[in-house]
């Protein structure tokens, strides 16, 4: 079992020529909602690949909160461990995506700002039973520090994707318990003083040093991935196809990567997972109704296009 503490937002997104320059107005469309969240797209991610899956966060007692329930449970997610929050809205994230598939987002929290340590105690047996524990920066930090800290302790490999990126750095207590660190180049450079220029191999490396993660895995978009651990330095390539919405795809990665991590796979080939299901992500458009299938992961990574 995998379980996912972390967000479930309702994603607004409009389609733009471009991305705006600050103070500019752009005519878009069209415009659609999509269930999201980086905590709910990952579990998502994680059940359409074929493993057991449980989520542990909070919506809001409202319409987008019974759609993003019934979103992931129709994709096989246990959502026992989602939290109704009166008073407070779902989560939101106003997404905009360019032709070529490049995005901003903002996210307005709502009841994911909500939840607690406390909350994260309460399925402490779940969390602890599990084989891989996933985690994000959408939630307060002390229910991610409290989620790591249990896993960990149960010896669950704890993998933890720091987006959005923080400011500052991530505090020890919580470092100390993750075995997979996963940041793009942009929250990478959050964790040095300077990295502006220096190849993925030498960041996540030094990443690796600055943090204390066994482990760093540095996601570069359409350049594939750089991973840096006690085996040293492993670079993939991309998979190549034809991008038009980048929304969710480093979800999509950190799911591969940890259902094939889950199911005993080294490392290096759950970055093959990881990157195929990435991949076949950012051809579709939306946030979970992009996630790629087990059959469609194994076609691309066997040489078959699904």
């Amino acid at each position: 079992m995998i379980v996912v503490v972390g967000s479930l937002n309702m994603d607004l997104v409009v389609r733009s020529p471009r991305l705006p320059r600050p103070g500019e107005t752009l005519s878009g469309g069209p415009f659609a909602t999509y269930p999201g969240g980086k905590g709910a797209n990952q579990a998502v991610a994680v059940a359409r690949l074929g493993a057991p899956t449980t989520m542990i966060g909070r919506v809001g007692a409202d319409g987008f909160g019974q759609m993003l329930r019934i979103a992931a449970e129709v994709d096989g997610v246990d959502v026992t461990g989602v939290i109704d929050t009166p008073g407070m809205p779902s989560g939101v994230a106003l997404i905009t995506v360019e032709n070529g598939g490049q995005n901003t987002i903002v996210i307005a929290p709502g009841a994911n700002a909500a939840l607690t340590p406390e909350d994260v105690q309460a399925v402490a047996h779940q969390i602890a039973a599990a084989r891989v524990l996933l985690l994000q920066l959408e939630v307060p930090l002390p229910a991610v520090i409290r989620a790591a800290a249990i896993a960990h302790a149960a010896g669950v490999t704890v993998i933890l994707n720091p987006a959005p990126a923080a400011v500052g750095r991530l505090p020890a207590e919580l470092l100390a318990n993750v075995d997979y660190l996963v940041p793009n180049e942009t929250e990478a450079a959050v964790f040095l003083d300077e990295s502006s220029g220096v190849p993925p191999e030498v960041l996540a490396r030094a990443v690796s040093t600055v943090c204390g993660v066994p482990n760093v895995i540095i996601t570069l978009g359409a350049a594939g991935v750089a991973m840096f651990g006690p085996a040293g330095v492993t670079r993939m390539s991309a998979f190549p196809v034809q991008a038009i919405d980048a929304t969710a795809a480093g979800d999509a990665f950190v799911g591969g990567f940890a259902v094939a991590l889950s199911q005993g796979l080294a490392p290096a080939d759950a970055l093959r997972w990881g990157c195929a299901a990435g991949a076949l992500a950012a051809t579709r458009p939306g946030a979970q109704s992009s996630l790629p299938t087990r059959d469609e992961v194994l076609g691309l990574l066997e040489g078959r296009r699904m």
